[in-house]
């Protein structure tokens, strides 16, 4: 018999036996490959952008499985040790985490689109910075049709769409697992766990629906940015992070875990060579939520098997230090790409693209070193209520640089200097 089978003598027993010890909460327990993947992701959408990678858009969605996986895991935890989550402290871990960077990018790019970009774009970076403060900018870019896959050029903070899509999820996630993953088991485990799976699936299937009810025949940006349509990749890591499914994961074991990782990986890979953007409308009717689903699966499995080919795979050294600068150089690499633009540099070959991903992660790494670990870590006046007062104070900072920068008024004089040529 097997080392790790269960005696028949037991086998009556098997119902008040604890959940295995394979198939922690994730939030737990650091899971390096999952580092690795948020790299991937980043450099994806790099990539993407650069017009390298016509499939690296997926990149963010990757993110958000991740987001929904590793939130929910977080308040999973706390669920299961104190019997209750505690909103405003995971609030304020979340504004410590996400909103220094927020800030620093918002104010470096409106000071460099004023100094050195077109009237155009210092326009309509006016025009969105409200809405990305808000954390409104996918809706705001909803209301005024700007088409994600064609007008993007024409906004530095064309991006921030998905920045808000996760902080819209973080607001209001952990109020749904506040309601329903209340008190404890006797085993530690959260007691509401699978209603917060079933929660989870059940919001999945209705982003799904609402996604193929709202895909139009030209233009996708409404399903593809709105909140509501894209829940589901959030919501499908989120579901992945609760006990029936990591239980479900764990009996099957980690060699039948690390294979499964094998051949999602696979699929995801292939799927993001083939993907077109605008040009795949299979992507809208289905095929976003199977890509999201297969990455929730893959994340499930390296949690579970992160020593496996894949975890290893993905787990390597550059690839987590790209995942732990990610969030960053999201932030920075679209507003100099926009700015760094091919007419300015004179060039649309790799050169260009080497360049500009250079500045882009020269830019996340002071980010991350200089601002977003010195307040996450290491600030105590960022906690309670002298943090509270802070972020007051950099909003209205914000504010203040947004008023004082003087709008462009169309005629003669808004000609987009980024456009002209030498010659000209």
């Amino acid at each position: 018999m097997p080392a790790h089978a269960t005696p028949p003598a037991l086998a009556s027993h098997r119902r008040q036996a604890p959940a295995p010890a394979a198939a922690p909460i994730p939030g737990r327990r650091h899971i390096a490959p999952l580092d690795g993947l948020r790299g991937l992701a980043v450099l994806g959408v790099l990539f993407f952008h650069a017009g390298r990678f016509s499939g690296g858009f997926l990149g963010v969605d990757l993110f958000f499985v991740l987001s929904g996986f590793l939130i929910t895991g977080l308040l999973l935890e706390e669920a299961a040790r104190d019997g209750r989550v505690d909103l405003v402290a995971f609030w304020g871990r979340r504004a410590r985490r996400l909103l220094p960077a927020l800030a620093v990018t918002v104010a470096g790019t409106l000071l460099l689109v004023w100094g050195f970009g077109s009237v155009t774009l210092l326009r309509f970076g006016l025009d969105d910075t409200p809405w990305v403060l808000g954390n409104l900018a996918n809706w705001h870019f909803i209301a005024d049709q700007v088409g994600y896959w064609d007008s993007a050029d024409t906004r530095v903070f064309s991006h921030l769409w998905s920045i808000a899509v996760e902080e819209q999820f973080y607001l209001a996630w952990p109020l749904v697992v506040w309601l329903v993953a209340r008190g404890r088991r006797r085993d530690g485990a959260a007691g509401g766990g699978g209603r917060v799976a079933v929660v989870a699936a059940t919001g999945a299937v209705v982003s799904l629906a609402l996604m193929i009810a709202f895909t139009g025949p030209v233009d996708t940006t409404r399903v593809y940015e709105g909140t509501d349509t894209r829940a589901f990749s959030l919501l499908l890591g989120a579901l992945m992070a609760t006990g029936p499914a990591t239980r479900l994961l764990a009996r099957a074991g980690a060699r039948v875990t690390s294979w499964a990782a094998l051949v999602l990986a696979v699929g995801i890979a292939a799927y993001w060579i083939l993907a077109d953007g605008q040009n795949s409308p299979s992507l809208f009717r289905g095929g976003l939520f199977l890509h999201a689903l297969a990455a929730a699966l893959l994340i499930g499995c390296l949690a579970q098997a992160p020593d496996g080919p894949v975890g290893r795979g993905v787990g390597t050294a550059p690839l987590r230090w790209f995942g732990s600068i990610s969030y960053s150089l999201y932030l920075w690499h679209w507003p100099l790409y926009v700015l760094l633009s091919e007419e300015r540099l004179g060039s649309a070959g790799w050169d260009r693209t080497a360049l500009v991903i250079g500045v882009s992660v020269a830019a996340a790494a002071l980010s991350k070193y200089l601002v977003e670990d010195p307040v996450r870590f290491r600030a105590r006046w960022a906690h309670g209520r002298s943090g509270a007062l802070a972020l007051v104070a950099v909003l209205a900072a914000l504010v203040a640089l947004w008023a004082v920068i003087p709008v462009p008024r169309a005629g003669v004089g808004s000609v987009d200097v980024t456009r002209l040529t030498a010659d000209g």
